[in-house]
């Protein structure tokens, strides 16, 4: 491989990485209140110095998947967090998360194949 290609994989292995360790601290910020809004992903690409188009290519391209499906899955994640080790209501969670009720509950079920009541009844701790 020329010099030129190992830098071109370099750079997209680097900006995958800065793209996950900005949404764990953007999505940390909103959880706390610091933010007021879950970034576009035009917002993220310009955060991080690139194009909207080569942030999606550049995951794309490093892990199979469009850069969403990652923001998504990590929104998911603290969902489940919150439904399973919190006392919130399904409402709050939703509204921590920056969601409308019924639409976290829609964005929710899409991802985990059951609502956030269901999947809490089955994890609470």
């Amino acid at each position: 491989m020329s010099e030129m290609n190992q830098n071109i994989v370099k750079r997209s292995k680097e900006i995958t990485e800065k793209y996950f360790l900005f949404l764990d601290t953007h999505i940390a910020e909103v959880l706390l209140g610091n933010g007021a809004d879950f970034m576009e992903i035009n917002q993220i690409a310009s955060a991080l110095f690139v194009s909207h188009k080569h942030l999606t290519d550049t995951v794309q391209k490093e892990t199979g998947n469009h850069p969403c499906y990652f923001y998504d899955l990590k929104i998911i994640e603290e969902a489940k967090r919150m439904l399973a080790h919190t006392d919130k209501s399904v409402s709050e969670v939703a509204r921590t998360l920056t969601y409308d009720p019924s639409n976290f509950s829609k964005f929710f079920k899409k991802f985990v194949g059951q609502t956030p009541g269901q999947f809490r009844a089955e994890n609470q701790k």
